[in-house]
């Protein structure tokens, strides 16, 4: 069973900075391609970043274009987002999502194309 982990959440006050990770224990992390989306309450969940299982390629949402970066380290069988210059409109619930069914330049950023979600953590900017 694939459970990704994610960690790195926390407080932050407006303007801070945040680095997200994604780890999944006991299997090759670098066949799958990964995404970050969130969710705030009363809200869908909504793609930020993907990255291509080479790490080659990345998407972006516009809200986050300039202030996040998505990252792999795939020897750590890690996935990483960091964050910068956070708003308080970044406040959400933040999922890491996998699956291997794709090619390794492709990036995926529909929600129903990923097979392994993780439980999320929670980012709350302050203003």
């Amino acid at each position: 069973q694939v459970q990704p982990v994610e960690s790195g959440g926390g407080l932050v006050q407006a303007g801070d900075s945040l680095r997200l990770s994604c780890a999944a224990s006991g299997l090759t992390f670098s066949i799958f391609t990964v995404g970050w989306f969130r969710q705030a309450p009363g809200k869908e969940r909504e793609v930020v970043a993907a990255i291509s299982r080479s790490g080659g390629n990345t998407y972006y949402a516009d809200f986050v274009k300039g202030r996040f970066t998505a990252s792999r380290d795939n020897d750590k069988n890690t996935v990483y987002l960091q964050m910068n210059s956070l708003k308080p409109e970044d406040t959400a619930l933040y999922y890491c999502a996998a699956t291997f069914r794709s090619s390794r330049e492709v990036v995926i950023i529909s929600p129903q194309q990923y097979d392994y979600w993780g439980q999320g953590t929670q980012v709350t900017v302050s203003s």
